[in-house]
């Protein structure tokens, strides 16, 4: 996949800590954890019906953007989180080993 993800219906539901979204009847997901003050992406899980379009990478954003917005630093422990923030160096300044 390249390029921006998809435009998808994300929900986040801050008490479970999961962002989900559905594409063609499926449903992908990124489980969180909250650890002093830093969000630890624990899980990325798209299944593979819907893989390689976009959805893990706009669940990444999506989670990213709100760490961001609340002020946490980010612990990618999912590899595809990893990755994810690899490839993207403008989340280099929330990230924590």
């Amino acid at each position: 996949m390249t390029g921006d993800p998809p435009s998808l219906d994300l929900h986040h539901d801050p008490s479970a800590r999961r962002f989900a979204t559905r594409m063609d009847g499926w449903e992908a997901e990124l489980l969180y954890s909250l650890r002093d003050g830093r969000m630890v992406i624990d899980h990325t899980g798209v299944p593979d019906a819907i893989g390689g379009r976009g959805v893990a990478a706009a669940l990444v954003k999506a989670a990213l953007d709100h760490a961001r917005s609340q002020g946490w630093r980010v612990v990618p422990a999912c590899s595809y989180s990893a990755a994810y923030v690899r490839r993207h160096p403008e989340y280099a300044d929330l990230v924590d080993a």
